[in-house]
This record gives structure tokens, C-alpha cells and sequence, in this order.
């Protein structure tokens, strides 16, 4: 047993190699990176287009995109590691996307407002058509820009009551076939050609009945387009709102109607003034309804609900279609006043769901 003990004293000790520690920190591209990376994919982009022959700038843009993303895989991995690598390049992608959305948006802005500029005056807001060919200089846009506000204010009357009490059914009171057959519906008249609602109402308002053309017509089937757009973002909208908040108010002893009206509505009033905006977008430059329904003039007529009128839409429509340059320079400026119509409204809708929301904090 002794010797047992001494052989075991008397034998070498083998120690493991030691481990090598990794590093705590990594290497870590410099913040100027992405856009030094940018500038030279659009400027190596831009050499092989140029060398290549191709006279598209769009093919530039694509080109230097994808060298873009490219060069951001390959530096990153060899920088820091695939890991991080990875997340760049999906940045990279939101960021192109971004740049591919924002691009033509910006391109189409600037045509507009350079062409749009050369004749909007007063003058030209303050005048209709009355009197002046349309190959000749001068004239306005008063009579088409009258006409989209009262068939856009009409349509939106009928149809924003109708879509946001459709949704608080749907949503708080919907159960059963009533209700999946609401929804079926408001999803078919979604997809519903803006043609498709002016026949609609040229059959049953202009030819059953026997009424004319008239501003309330178009606004008829302006409506009908704006109905389930109203239905779906006001339908989200109220989802969104807690449960907890009608549980709350009807624990209390509140009636639903009315913890709808003062809890859950007010809630979602910024949202549902949004998605009643966008409705509003779509349907201010539709023509095809207007054009059906509507007819357009070159006079001033203030009533919507008898005689031909004007809009905006079909005002465009008929000045870029006669092809002079006078005409088509109106064109451009009666759609630069389109585009500042919808900015506007949009502008008041957030300053009324910001005014409307509930407050927060002390």
C-alpha cells in the first residue's frame, strides 16, 4: 500500500494545454461604412453601365443596388463575421427597398411641381374654361376644382358613416353567418374596378330612374369605393383597442353603446381618421365613375345634384388629351391642385386625431 502511494507521488503530473480565451469584443466596422459603401456601388454601378452602353438610369440604379448589397455581405464578413454579416445585408435590403419606393415618389413630385409651377396663379384657381378653347392660353381650373370638392365631401358623407358603423359591428357585435357575410361582401366590393361602380350606378340612377348627369351620381359610385376601404381600416382599428378597456367601462356599469362611443372609439380616433383619409386619396382621382356619371363642363355649376359638372380628374384627363401645350401645361398644374388637395386634407385629418385623442399623462 506504501509503495502504491509513493509511484503515484514520484509520477509526472500532465497538465492540459491551456485553452485560448476569444476575444470579448470584436472587431467592429466604423460608423461611415454603409455610406462609403453606397458611394462607391453607385459610382462602380454607374462606370459599368456607362462602359456597358446602357442609356437606362433605371438599369444604373439596380445595378449599383445590388453591388450595394454585395459589397456589404462580403466586407462585413471579412471585418467582423457572418453573423453580423447577415444582419447588414438585411438592413441593406430595407434600405433599397426604401430607396426603390421613395425614388419615383420623389421623381414623379418634382415633374409635377416644375411643370405645375409654369401656370398656377391665382388667376388660374380663381377661372374656369368658360369662353376659351382649349388649344388657346389661358382659362382655370375654379369650376374643376368646385366640382371634386362637393362629389368628394358628398361621397365621403355617405360612405364614412355607413363603412365606420359596418366595422363596429363587425367587431363588437358580429357573430354568426350575418357577419361572414358582411365580411365576404366587403371584401369582394374591395377589389371592385372603379368602372365596374359607375355602370353600377348609370344603370340603376341615370337609366331605371331616369335621372341626368349630375355631381351626386359620381359621388354614388365614389362612395361605393370608399365603403370598404372605410369597413377594413376602421375594422383594424378597433381590434387594436384593448379588451381590457371594455371590460373595465362595462364592470363599471357603462352600457356597451355607450363604452363603444366614449372608450373604444376615441381610442382608435387616429387610426380610423387615417384609414377615412386614405379612402378619401383613392377616390379623389378617379375618373372613369366622373367621367361615366358626371360628364364634365367648362362652366361653373355650384349644384351637384342637377346638371353636368366638373373635377379635377377629368379635367386632366381632357387637357392632356388635346395634346397642345397650353392644354397640356393646365394639365400639369391641375394635378400639381390635386396633390395639394389631398395634402391638405390629410393635414387637417391629423390635426382632428390628434385634437380627438384620448390624453395621456398627468
Amino acid at each position: 500500500m506504501s509503495h502504491a502511494v509513493q509511484d503515484q507521488r514520484q509520477r509526472p503530473v500532465v497538465t492540459a494545454p491551456a485553452r485560448r480565451r476569444a476575444p470579448l469584443s470584436h472587431a467592429r466596422m466604423p460608423r461611415w461604412a454603409p455610406a462609403a459603401i453606397a458611394a462607391g456601388s453607385i459610382a462602380a454601378g454607374v462606370g459599368i453601365g456607362a462602359a456597358a452602353g446602357w442609356e437606362s438610369r433605371t438599369q444604373w440604379g439596380m445595378l449599383s443596388a445590388l453591388i450595394f448589397v454585395l459589397a456589404t455581405y462580403a466586407i462585413t464578413t471579412k471585418v467582423e463575421n457572418s453573423r453580423q454579416a447577415k444582419d447588414r445585408v438585411a438592413t441593406s435590403l430595407v434600405w433599397v427597398c426604401f430607396v426603390l419606393a421613395v425614388v419615383p415618389l420623389a421623381s414623379l413630385s418634382w415633374v409635377t411641381v416644375s411643370e405645375g409651377l409654369e401656370v398656377l396663379d391665382g388667376y388660374f384657381l380663381t377661372h374656369s374654361m368658360n369662353g376659351v378653347l382649349d388649344a388657346e392660353t389661358g382659362g382655370g381650373v375654379y369650376h374643376a376644382l368646385l366640382g371634386t370638392i362637393e362629389q368628394v365631401a358628398i361621397a365621403a358623407v355617405i360612405a364614412a358613416p355607413i363603412g365606420m358603423l359596418t366595422a363596429i359591428y363587425l367587431v363588437e357585435y358580429g357573430r354568426g353567418r350575418l357577419a361572414q357575410a358582411v365580411t365576404f361582401f366587403v371584401d369582394v366590393m374591395t377589389g371592385v374596378p372603379s368602372i365596374v361602380a359607375g355602370l353600377f350606378i348609370l344603370a340603376t340612377w341615370n337609366l331605371m330612374l331616369g335621372f341626368g348627369p349630375s355631381g351626386f351620381a359620381g359621388s354614388m359610385a365614389l362612395a361605393i369605393l370608399m365603403m370598404p376601404v372605410v369597413v377594413r381600416s376602421t375594422e383594424e382599428m378597433l381590434k387594436l383597442v384593448p379588451n381590457e378597456l371594455r371590460e373595465a367601462s362595462l364592470a363599471l356599469g357603462v352600457p356597451k353603446w355607450k363604452t363603444i362611443l366614449k372608450v373604444v372609439l376615441p381610442t382608435a380616433i387616429g387610426g380610423i381618421t387615417t384609414g377615412v383619409m386614405l379612402a378619401i386619396a383613392r377616390i379623389t382621382g378617379e375618373t372613369a365613375p366622373v367621367l361615366l356619371l358626371v360628364f364634365g363642363t367648362k362652366l361653373i355649376n355650384p349644384n351637384p345634384f342637377e346638371g353636368a359638372q366638373a373635377s379635377l380628374p377629368l379635367y386632366v384627363y381632357e387637357q392632356y388629351a388635346v395634346g397642345t401645350d397650353a392644354a397640356v401645361a393646365r394639365a400639369w398644374a391641375a394635378a400639381l391642385v390635386l396633390i395639394a388637395f389631398v395634402m391638405i386634407l390629410n393635414l387637417v385629418a391629423r390635426g382632428i386625431a390628434r385634437w380627438k385623442a384620448p390624453k395621456t399623462g398627468r
